[in-house]
C-alpha cells in the first residue's frame, strides 16, 4: 500500500516512531511533518497546513497519523476521498501531567476523544496508556452539563489496539560489562522536563555521594530552552561525577554512552511507554523504573523486585546495590538486553503491517512473510 504518514509534532518518540516504521514497513511510506513545537497549536492546526500541503489525498491508500492533531477537521477538509486513518497515540491531553501554573484545557482532551472516534483504527504504545485514556475520557464526560456521548468511549473500544513502538537497535550491540567505567556510569537520556522528575533523581544521587557511594554519570537527553533549573544545580554538584552533559547530536555518540553504562534510571511521573529506558536496556544499562506508568508491563516479572521501586528511598537502595558491586547485577543486565530485543523494529513491524492491512480491508501481500 501506500501509506501518508501525518506526524505534526516531529521530534523524540514521534519522530523515532515515524523514521522506524517508514523505514521498515514493507508498505511505500510518505512522511509529512512539523517542526516539535507549539504543541496547542499543533492541535488546532496541524490538519490545516497537512490538507493545504497534500496534492492528491486519493493518491494514498491508509493515513497513519499521531495524536497531537485534530482528526475531525482534517478528514472533514479532505471529503470523500480521504482514505481510512489510523490514528496513533504517544500521550494524550485528558491526563498529561500539568506544568508548573498550568490549567487543564479539557478541549484538548476532548479533541482527542473525537479524533479516536473518527478514526479507522485506534493504536495505544503501552496497556498503561490505553487505559489511562478510557478511564480519564469516561470522567470528562461525565462532567459534560447534559446529552453526554457516553457512548463514544465503547465505539472507541471495538477499534483499539496496543502495539509497542519499534526502537532502533544496532545491528551488533558491544559485549555487556566490557566498557564499563569505573566507577560505574549512571545514565540519564530523558528529556529535560519537569515530567521526568529530575528533582528526585538528582536527590538521591546527592544522598550517594554524601555517603561516600561512588559513581561516574552521564546526563544526556533532549533539552529545550526552558527547561527545569535542577539541571544547572546538578552540573555544578557532581562536577567531579559528570562524564558527558547534553543532547547528544549523533547517534552513534549517543550510543556510545549508553554501552558504557551500567544503569539507567528513570523518576517519571509521565511516560506512556519509554523508548529511552529500552534503548539504554538494550545497550546493557539496568534499569531503575518507579512502580507506576507503563513500566512495569515492560519488564518480565522475575526481574521487577530488582529494578521496580515504590519510593525514592527503595531507588537509593537499589541503586547502591548495582554501584557498590556492579559485578553482581551483570546475569540481570544480560538477560534484560536480550528481552528488550522483543521490542525492535524488526520484532514488531509486521504487527504494524498487518493491522494497516486490517484496517485498509486488504488481505497481507506477498512480502508479508
Amino acid at each position: 500500500m501506500k501509506i501518508l504518514f501525518l506526524e505534526s509534532f516531529y521530534g523524540g518518540s514521534h519522530k523515532e516512531v515515524a523514521q522506524g516504521f517508514a523505514e521498515y514497513s514493507r508498505h511505500d511510506v510518505e512522511i509529512l511533518n512539523l517542526p516539535p513545537r507549539f504543541w496547542k497549536w499543533r492541535m488546532r492546526g496541524a490538519a490545516l497546513e497537512f490538507i493545504r500541503r497534500i496534492e492528491n489525498i486519493s493518491a494514498y491508500d491508509l493515513i497513519f497519523a499521531t495524536d497531537m492533531m485534530d482528526l475531525t477537521d482534517f478528514k472533514a477538509l479532505a471529503g470523500p476521498g480521504c482514505p481510512p486513518v489510523v490514528m496513533y497515540f504517544h500521550e494524550n491531553q485528558l491526563s498529561y501531567p500539568l506544568g508548573p501554573h498550568e490549567k487543564r484545557d479539557f478541549h484538548l482532551g476532548f479533541t482527542n476523544i473525537v479524533s479516536a472516534l473518527a478514526s479507522d483504527g485506534v493504536l495505544f504504545n503501552s496497556e498503561f496508556h490505553r487505559d489511562d485514556f478510557f478511564r480519564a475520557a469516561r470522567i470528562l464526560i461525565k462532567q459534560m452539563p447534559d446529552v453526554r456521548p457516553s457512548w463514544m468511549v465503547n465505539e472507541i473500544e471495538k477499534k483499539t489496539r496496543v502495539i509497542y513502538p519499534g526502537c532502533r537497535f544496532p545491528d551488533k550491540v558491544p559485549e555487556i560489562g566490557v566498557n564499563d567505567t569505573d566507577p560505574p556510569l549512571v545514565v540519564w537520556n530523558h528529556r529535560w522536563e519537569y515530567d521526568k522528575k529530575p528533582e528526585a533523581f538528582f536527590k538521591v544521587l546527592s544522598q550517594l555521594k554524601t555517603k561516600g557511594v561512588a559513581f561516574s554519570l552521564a546526563i544526556l537527553g533532549e533539552q529545550y530552552e526552558i527547561y527545569p533549573k535542577v539541571f544547572d544545580q546538578a552540573k555544578d554538584a557532581f562536577q567531579a561525577e559528570i562524564q558527558v552533559c547534553g543532547y547528544q547530536e549523533s547517534r552513534e555518540d549517543y550510543l556510545a554512552w549508553l554501552s558504557r553504562g551500567t544503569v539507567v534510571v528513570s523518576t517519571a511521573i509521565q511516560e506512556n511507554f519509554g523508548i529511552s529506558v529500552m534503548e539504554a536496556m538494550a545497550h546493557g544499562c539496568l534499569p531503575l523504573l518507579p512502580d507506576r506508568l507503563s513500566y512495569p508491563e515492560l519488564v518480565p516479572a522475575a526481574f521487577r523486585s530488582s529494578v521496580i521501586y515504590g519510593s525514592d528511598r527503595k531507588l537509593e537502595a537499589l541503586l547502591a546495590r548495582v554501584l557498590k558491586d556492579p559485578g553482581s547485577v551483570l546475569p540481570e543486565r544480560r538477560a534484560l538486553a536480550e528481552h528488550a530485543g522483543g521490542f525492535s523494529w524488526e520484532a514488531l513491524i509486521r504487527t504494524y503491517d498487518d493491522f494497516m492491512d486490517e484496517i485498509a480491508g486488504r488481505s497481507p501481500g506477498p512480502n508479508a512473510e
